[in-house]
């Protein structure tokens, strides 16, 4: 005897729980295979060559009836059934002219179900009277996507000419500046033509030593932080190679750029050897003099110049002028190319702020208006549950009692029977059926369990709603913003998520000024950053969480950071981290709504949060918050 094997049935549906349902009805007589968006589904249809493929419409990115004119080049003998909750005028017919079999609507008829879905492979095939008008109804319907899609990339285009009509405006700037500039050296001439700041960089140090006949020139840039000193040109094969290894310098007493940066003057060696600050660098052997000078715009501190020569006494006190005017050159021409490239990056801040924005408005009001639907829904699924048990009880009381004794629950049944009629039942019909009912079939269907499990079901996905609904409007409510050490609370807050001693490292100097923010929300901010850092770490050998704040360059604010040592996040996806609902953690109990609330609460604390990572390295997260002014601080001293 030739046993057949069980027909192949192929599920595609994003919900999770829609899914568990029909692998429950359809197990035994089908095998069931699952696919969560329309993209898997196409791949394992591709793969597995299902016999019937059920499809929900309403599927994320691409729909039930785009996703069905692939299927059918794909496998074009599976017959492919509709399986939603769409009951809109029109929708059956428009899906059978894309190509449907059959179009079946949720709730499940758990009943007939499994019995509908061996029609459909048997050949069923439902009809449309009409074929044209839906046919073009579904045709329409593909070319307004196709529109909207058009729309969205005009939109694209008009944005995009704005912005380079800034950026032209900007450089228009850029260049009444440097015609202003054209009276000086020739050597400030030569650099500040530039635009591109890597360009300027590495054509100032190369006219720099070419025109003044030095040995060695270097320009160094201060870290958002102003703790080191990043090499960012370099003039010859010396330079190239300390690029190529990442050079940086502390700011501190042990080099001339760390002690130029520290006290904003030039520093000169005439003869370097016996000279405590000066660096002794190996790729450069031959430096006999040095002068190092401080590279500085309206009294910030951008960086340093380093000029070295092979000769002694190459610098005197003269030079220091000379070269000083240089450097402030060098200063206005960074900090033109950083206004340039903050420019671009502000515009496109804009652009994602007030994405983001507009999508977690319309978020937060159908979250709302879902979760206020959704509130009794756990309280009611308990009561049914108790309900459903104290039946049961009953039952076996009264089966329970012996022959001849009085009616332990006088009445109930009797009254059960009725209530049951009363609510349109027809007992008689479904005894009979259930006494015809294979054993097997029975038992399922009167399975205490899976009633008990489906409550489950229906109140687990409830407190989901609802939980989502919390997290989602939580960073809304009413702001107390107060002065406050954010270093202090930081260190509470790491204490609370008792995590190991030796995965979190933190680090500040003692006299940081306080913050003004809600302190509830900066917790649920740094609560969530290290709780994501801690999560990405799951399995690393040597996990390791590093939290720093330092002031930041601009005095109203305070510079934090949350850096780990994780596999780091794609650059396709560091824009989409930020959106509601958008998670990486796929089964594992992510709401995609951490990032999100993240971005809310130092938006609403009047800061700034920025990304930066490298798969395999880590990812750091930047915030910047604002400071306490003086009348902040003493209304909280002084109630």
């Amino acid at each position: 005897m030739v046993i057949q094997p069980l027909p192949k049935v192929l599920y595609i549906e994003d919900d999770g729980e829609s899914r568990a349902l029909v692998r429950r009805l359809l197990e035994g007589r089908f095998i069931v295979l699952e696919a969560g968006d329309a993209l898997s589904g196409l791949e394992l249809a591709a793969d597995t060559n299902p016999d019937l493929i059920l499809l929900d419409l309403s599927l994320p990115n691409l729909t039930g009836r785009e996703a069905a004119t692939r299927l059918q080049t794909i496998v074009p003998r599976a017959p492919l059934v509709a399986l939603t909750a769409d009951t809109s005028p029109g929708a059956r017919e428009r899906t059978l002219a894309a190509g449907f079999a059959g179009y079946l609507t949720k709730p499940i008829d758990i009943e007939s179900f499994a019995d509908q879905v061996e029609e459909f492979l048997r050949g069923k095939r439902e009809e449309i009277s009409d074929l044209e008008p839906h046919l073009r109804a579904y045709q329409s319907e593909v070319v307004e996507h196709l529109e909207a899609k058009i729309r969205e990339l005009n939109a694209v285009l008009v944005r995009n000419h704005h912005l380079h009509q800034q950026n032209r405006e900007m450089i228009n700037i850029l260049i009444r500046r440097q015609s202003m500039l054209e009276a000086g050296a020739r050597v400030s001439h030569g650099i500040t033509s530039l635009l591109d700041l890597n360009d300027l960089l590495a054509a100032a140090v190369d006219i720099i030593c070419s025109e003044f006949e030095l040995y060695y020139s270097g320009i160094f840039l201060l870290s958002e932080d102003g703790q080191t000193l990043r090499l960012a040109a370099g003039h010859g094969e010396a330079g190239q190679a300390l690029l190529r290894n990442h050079f940086t310098l502390p700011v501190d007493r042990h080099s001339m750029t760390g002690c130029t940066v520290l006290d904003k003057k030039a520093f000169l060696a005439s003869d370097v050897k016996g000279e405590p600050s000066h660096f002794k660098n190996p790729f450069l052997p031959k430096t006999r003099s040095e002068m190092a000078l401080p590279l500085i715009f309206k009294d910030h501190v951008l960086g340093a110049l380093t000029v070295q020569s092979e000769e002694l006494n190459a610098f005197t006190e003269d030079d220091i002028t000379a070269l000083q005017s240089l450097a402030d050159q060098i200063a206005i021409a960074i900090h033109n190319a950083q206004l340039l490239r903050r420019l671009e990056e502000a515009n496109q801040e804009l652009l994602r702020s007030k994405t983001y924005e507009a999508i977690a408005t319309a978020t937060g009001e159908a979250i709302h208006w879902v979760g206020n639907k959704a509130a009794p829904v756990p309280g009611s699924a308990r009561r049914l549950r108790q309900d459903l048990l104290n039946l049961v009880a009953a039952l076996r009381l009264i089966l329970a009692a012996p022959p001849g004794d009085p009616d332990p629950l006088p009445g109930f049944l009797e009254s059960l029977f009725a209530d049951a009629e009363a609510a349109g039942a027809d007992l008689t019909a479904l005894g009979e059926a259930l006494r015809q009912m294979p054993a097997g079939q029975r038992a399922a269907l009167l399975s205490l369990e899976s009633m008990l499990e489906d409550l489950e079901i229906i109140e687990n996905s409830a407190n989901t709603i609802l939980t989502i609904k919390e997290d989602l409007i939580g960073p809304a409510r009413q702001r107390h913003p107060v002065a406050f050490d954010l270093g202090a609370e930081i260190e509470r807050l790491i204490v609370g998520m008792a995590l190991p001693k030796q995965a979190v490292v933190t680090a500040w100097p003692p006299d940081l000024p306080p913050i003004y923010a809600d302190p509830r929300q900066i917790d649920q901010l740094f609560n969530n950053l290290i709780k994501n850092a801690w999560e990405a770490l799951e399995g690393h050998p040597q996990p390791r969480i590093e939290i720093r704040l330092a002031r930041h360059s601009d005095p109203a604010l305070l510079w934090a950071c949350v850096r780990d040592n994780g596999p780091g996040i794609p650059p396709e996806i560091q824009d989409k981290i930020w959106v509601s609902f958008f998670t990486t953690k796929a089964g594992k109990g992510g709401t995609g709504l951490g990032l999100s609330a993240c971005m809310e609460i130092v938006r609403q604390n009047g800061g700034k949060i920025w990304v930066e990572s490298e798969v395999g390295t880590g990812t750091a997260f930047h915030i910047l918050l604002p400071l306490a002014i003086p009348s902040h601080t003493e209304e909280v001293n002084n109630p």
